[in-house]
């Protein structure tokens, strides 16, 4: 996704609702598990102060840190209730890494491709200028046809034989 595509994604959300919304999930989360503001504050590692703010939707300049924080602490104490009393979508929250709770080994990247050589090769067609993308494209397509045993390929992706 290029810079373009990036602000076209986040154009016209309603970041305001949008932190209301969430504020209000985790509400809703910290009252099923009969947690006060200031229990969870001290499960995080932050202030009431931010809980209290980002649940009532006043948190637009919450800091990323602090949404994680809190995030781990109710994946954490949800992580304590028996499967089979949660919703399938609550115990999906529970048992499933959705990037935004650390584990202890930190941060784990995700893959891509099933292929981390295919991640290479696109990350450096890229990272290339778009007027050297056929070149590369003429490289790849050659050594794909040598490797595979058959004839050479020239830069249109057409095959030249050598006896002709």
């Amino acid at each position: 996704m290029n810079q373009d595509q990036g602000r076209q994604a986040t154009q016209g959300v309603d970041w305001p609702k949008y932190m209301q919304g969430l504020g209000r999930h985790k509400r809703r989360v910290r009252e099923f598990l009969g947690l006060s503001q200031e229990q969870l504050a001290r499960l995080a590692g932050v202030s009431q102060g931010a809980i209290s703010r980002l649940e009532a939707g006043r948190g637009l300049a919450t800091p990323l840190l602090v949404v994680v924080k809190i995030n781990a602490a109710l994946k954490r104490e949800l992580g304590r209730f028996d499967p089979e009393l949660l919703s399938d979508e609550a115990r999906w929250l529970r048992e499933h890494d959705d990037r935004s709770v650390p584990t202890a080994e930190g941060f784990r990247d995700i893959t891509l491709t099933r292929d981390p050589g295919l991640e290479e090769l696109i990350r450096l067609y890229q990272g290339m200028p778009s007027r050297q993308h056929e070149r590369l494209l003429s490289v790849v397509r050659a050594t794909a046809t040598a490797l595979a045993g058959g004839g050479q390929t020239t830069s249109n992706g057409t095959e030249a034989h050598a006896d002709g």
